[in-house]
């Protein structure tokens, strides 16, 4: 930038007292630029601010800067690579991807797509691809600019022209001997491309996040040296409305992740409409992003402007895009050259005089910074280069770019998702696509032949960076698990020990890590919660993860369970934040994967804050074939007393049931909650099924038996015979989970004593028993009489099995429904009618 440049920024737009003196100041402060540099006139303007914070004059510097591209041309790399083949390979990229999405929704019309977010990003993708995102890197994509990466997936050789007609077709693509693509990035679905799953708006944001963090946790636990390895994330300017995109933006400063760079696309267009119409986003972002801490580079206007900015001696186009709303911003994007000329250009005679010379074809063409790959790769180039902070690239494009007047800008843009023959061919030559009006029409995907320029330059790129991607790895090594007597046999022989499940799993944590395989595996994370669940014990243990260790001494310093953060802690003590704690256990719990070293978390949490609060993010992390534990502690309606409604959980369970690889689990015993533990890490880390266990836990002290050899099988199963109650032959079947089975056993006894013999069943997994309906009738089948169940839950939990009990027998449910609310346990299961007193009179009735 120019001194005479600069000068016209420093404009004061409000008048000014005394233009003399403020002509001194600049040309003092341009000539310290010109004499001294940059780096000293930062300085200067460093301890100035200083000052000027002070309560006398009470003035900080505006986070917002002008309109223009953060990297100056003065300061713009060489372009690495060969601009025509790259814009070319651009070009086929959208051909493809338009095609694909077109092609399906013209034969069903039902099938749905994206072509306008692809349109808008794929310079920002095929940069990415070209020259920085190597096989080594985490890449989270946008969802909607699917279809863009499968073009280019094509191009590769990695999917066929069958696959690409079989786009959101996953059960009928198969069937044809094809690949059905699925509609956004989905590892389930896709286990060898997608990595991570973004389609649900903010979870990708959040969880690059921690995936970044993580990354710092491996290194400086001397697990896995991440040194060299970034995450990127391209989102979009209307998914940073939702919550979870801007709620660990501090973190990402306080951590100084400079291992984390966001491209975010500012298409200034959400589904329905621009994203501040009435405001202008980018400004709105870099605040934001300034303000957390974070390296803002905005990425603004193509190298078409260059000219225009350097002609621009008055400082005309910086006022005229300083006053020019999101909404007008979309309407010169829907528009042509000659309505750009008059009604942008047209607003003054300093502007006016700016487009002399240029055709309406030329005005028409003029780029935003997101569709030029010169300006892209620069910004790409300094955010790369940039240390000590998370950057974030606030790239502006147009949504729908090239699409003309079937989509370019356009409100309904988002939802296009066909184009009549004559945009298709208009699509062809704005693109200078190499097929003919026929193969348009006809929505032809194209390959270019294997020995051309492109496709060789194409392949060649990705070599320099290690390979295809995305791709997502499989395979990873054993870990071996000790032998269950080794860290839990306090717990299967309790021999009548009074404890709670929660004690238990904590002793059970504690004992594993001091394992040498095993233990450093492990990733205990907690929200601010470990003195709740009694875990203050492991502080000292193994400490807890800070990546700057323990400057302050600890007010507990001296106590046994004294607060202790090290470079090599262990636990991830997330503060009170379930989302940012379940984005850690996401990332711990999908290593295996992405970087192909096994890890096993245990979160443990409120139940009620749960499922309940961050389940879209446990969807997230089922799609991305998670492996490890989830802890819902002080789990149920009654257990937790005194915490009244927000805090008692009844249906964490329910929810629960609803993911395919989730068992969900509600131990009622020590020694039942050990051998689901044992078994969980067996079939996670051994025999490496993609699967992730939800265990209840509570903090009832009662006594805890024996778990029998013989029992065993049934508790990971989901249920078994505890025992039987009264003399003769059961008349009567009644089954518990959790903190409930004490009541069903007490309410045996109770029958017992009025001469009503009972069998009771220990209820570990209503779910499995749901999904295992074979195993659940043989179960029942060994059983007589009517049957009772009783939970801590809403009574759709048992009610889940009915369908398997058998059709004789009547089968009554009780359970918690409705709201919590505070009380003694005793007084709130009388309430519910889940007592042992409701218990036994639910069992007469139903012998009656």
């Amino acid at each position: 930038m120019t001194d005479h440049s600069l000068t016209r920024y420093l404009r004061d737009e409000n008048g000014d007292a005394d233009p003399m003196e403020t002509a001194e100041w600049r040309e003092a402060f341009l000539a310290l630029v010109a004499n001294e540099g940059p780096a000293r006139a930062r300085f200067i303007l460093d301890q100035l601010a200083i000052l000027a914070r002070s309560p006398m004059v009470g003035w900080s510097p505006e986070l917002v800067t002008p309109y223009v591209n953060s990297v100056s041309v003065e300061r713009q790399p060489r372009f690495p690579g060969d601009l025509a083949i790259e814009e070319k390979l651009a070009s086929l990229m959208r051909w493809n991807a338009l095609a694909m999405v077109v092609r399906a929704n013209t034969a069903y019309g039902e099938l749905g797509g994206h072509i306008a977010s692809y349109a808008s990003a794929a310079d920002l993708f095929e940069v990415g691809f070209n020259h920085f995102f190597h096989t080594r890197d985490l890449v989270f994509f946008q969802p909607h600019s699917a279809p863009g990466v499968y073009a280019r997936a094509f191009l590769e050789g990695r999917l066929g022209e069958a696959d690409l007609a079989h786009y959101r077709q996953e059960i009928a693509g198969p069937k044809q001997g094809a690949r059905g693509l699925s509609s956004y990035p989905h590892p389930w679905l896709m286990p060898d491309f997608w990595q991570f799953p973004t389609g649900s708006m903010g979870i990708g944001p959040i969880s690059s996040i921690y995936h970044a963090r993580f990354m710092r946790y491996l290194t400086h636990r001397q697990l896995l040296d991440c040194g060299n390895r970034k995450v990127w994330g391209v989102f979009g300017d209307g998914e940073m409305d939702e919550p979870e995109s801007m709620s660990a933006l501090t973190l990402a400063s306080r951590e100084k992740l400079d291992n984390l760079v966001w491209v975010v696309n500012c298409n200034l267009q959400r589904l329905d409409g621009p994203v501040r119409g009435n405001g202008k986003i980018v400004d709105e972002l870099e605040k934001l992003f300034r303000g957390a801490g974070w390296n803002v580079i905005k990425l603004l206007w193509g190298s078409d402007w260059d000219g225009l900015f350097a002609r621009d001696t008055n400082g005309a186009l910086v006022n005229a895009f300083a006053h020019t709303v999101d909404g007008q911003m979309q309407t010169f994007a829907a528009k042509d050259g000659r309505f750009n000329r008059d009604n942008f250009f047209g607003q003054n005679e300093e502007l006016a005089a700016l487009a002399q010379g240029m055709t309406d074809e030329q005005i028409d063409r003029l780029k935003r910074g997101g569709h030029d790959l010169v300006k892209i790769h620069a910004a790409y180039q300094a955010a790369a280069m940039h240390r000590g902070e998370p950057t974030v690239i606030l790239a502006h494009t147009k949504k729908g770019y090239g699409m003309g007047a079937a989509g370019q800008g356009r409100m309904t843009t988002h939802s296009q998702k066909k184009l009549d023959d004559s945009a298709l061919v208009e699509f062809r030559n704005r693109f200078n696509l190499p097929i003919s009006d026929e193969q348009a029409k006809s929505l032809s995907f194209f390959k270019p032949a294997d020995d051309s320029p492109e496709m060789r330059y194409l392949h060649e790129r990705r070599a320099k960076l290690g390979g295809y991607m995305p791709q997502r790895r499989t395979e990873a090594p054993v870990v071996p698990v000790p032998a269950i007597s080794t860290y839990a046999e306090f717990a299967t022989r309790a021999a009548g020990k009074e404890m709670s499940t929660t004690m238990a799993f904590v002793r059970l944590l504690g004992n594993l890590l001091k394992d040498k395989e095993l233990g450093p595996r492990i990733v205990p994370i907690v929200a601010d919660e470990a003195r709740t669940f009694g875990m203050a014990n492991l502080f000292k243990q193994v400490g807890i993860y800070s990546s700057v260790g323990q400057r302050y001494e600890p007010e507990d310093i001296g106590s046994v369970l004294s607060y202790r953060e090290a470079l090599d802690g262990q636990i991830l003590e997330e503060g009170i934040s379930e989302a940012g704690a379940i984005a850690s256990w996401t990332a711990a719990a999908t290593s295996y994967s992405v970087h192909g070293l096994p890890m096993l978390p245990f979160y443990i949490y409120y139940s009620m804050f749960g499922f309940q609060r961050v389940g879209d993010a446990i969807w997230a992390a089922a799609d991305q074939r998670a492996r490890g534990f989830l802890l819902g502690a002080t789990s149920g309606r009654t257990t937790l007393g005194g915490e009244g409604l927000q805090h008692q959980d009844g249906t964490s369970h329910l929810v629960a049931a609803t993911i395919p690889n989730c068992k969900a689990y509600d131990p009622a015993f020590a020694g039942e909650m050990a051998a689901i533990v044992d078994h969980g890490m067996r079939e996670m880390l051994v025999e490496q099924r993609d699967v992730f266990y939800y265990i209840t836990l509570m903090n009832e002290n009662y006594a805890n038996p024996d778990l029998p050899e013989s029992a065993r099988e049934g508790v990971i199963r989901g249920g078994y015979s505890f025992g039987r109650y009264g003399k003769g032959e059961p008349r009567i079947t009644l089954m518990g989970s959790g903190a409930i089975l004490t009541e069903v056993i007490k309410a045996a006894e109770v029958l017992a004593g009025e001469g009503i013999a009972s069998e009771v069943v220990s209820v570990t997994s209503w779910s499995e028993l749901a999904r295992d309906g074979e195993y659940t009738a043989q179960l029942l089948g060994a059983t007589h009489g009517p049957i009772v169940a009783a939970t801590d839950y809403v009574r759709l939990v048992p009610e889940s099995i009915r369908q398997h009990v058998p059709a004789s027998r009547r089968y009554a449910t009780l359970g918690t429904d409705g709201f919590g609310r505070s009380d003694t346990r005793a007084a709130l299961r009388e309430y519910f009618g889940v007592d042992a007193a409701n218990i036994a009179r639910a069992a007469r009735e139903s012998l009656a």
